[in-house]
């Protein structure tokens, strides 16, 4: 379980600091709208039909959501990577925490940096790149955690949520 940043948590040295974005931000053309539109409603419909409002409802409540983050600037967030853990805005996850890692880095579609956690509620940990050169983080981070080399290709639901412009 990640720890608040206070006074009493020791982070430790910091290896690699950049600033990221707390959720992607994506140029919605007017097309996007009116084909997620059409697609909410059609699936509001759906459930009316069907008797399933509580599905309706969820429909009408990820569209507001979707709709009022696009039009909100995505708070920035440092994130750290020090000897002891690794740190995400105002929270500290140490290395105990994490399964392992693995790098996705196939510019110019993703460039991000990937922790496996131990817990079920937050399986993965997804941090841009942005600029940093991956092998560095590599290195740094092979230090305190297993890299999983297996990996090559970014998570189904990750690529989905890009190209369709969810999140």
């Amino acid at each position: 379980m990640p720890e608040v940043i206070n006074d009493d948590i020791t982070i430790g040295d910091i290896l690699h600091e950049w600033t990221i974005q707390q959720y992607d931000r994506h140029d919605r053309g007017t097309l996007w709208y009116i084909l997620m539109i059409g697609l909410g409603l059609l699936l509001v419909l759906y459930g009316v039909v069907t008797g399933n409002f509580l599905f309706s409802l969820i429909v009408i409540l990820f569209g507001i959501i979707i709709f009022l983050q696009s039009h909100q600037e995505a708070p920035q967030v440092p994130f750290r990577i020090t000897d002891l853990g690794v740190v995400v805005g105002g929270k500290f996850y140490e290395y105990s925490e994490f399964e392992g890692f693995y790098i996705i880095y196939k510019p110019p579609y993703t460039k991000t940096l990937f922790l496996d956690t131990k817990s079920v509620l937050q399986p993965v940990l997804k941090v841009p790149l942005l600029d940093n050169n991956p092998i560095e983080v590599k290195h740094s981070l092979r230090e305190f955690l297993v890299e999983d080399t297996e990996k090559e290709e970014e998570p189904l639901a990750d690529r989905a949520a890009r190209n369709w412009k969810i999140h």
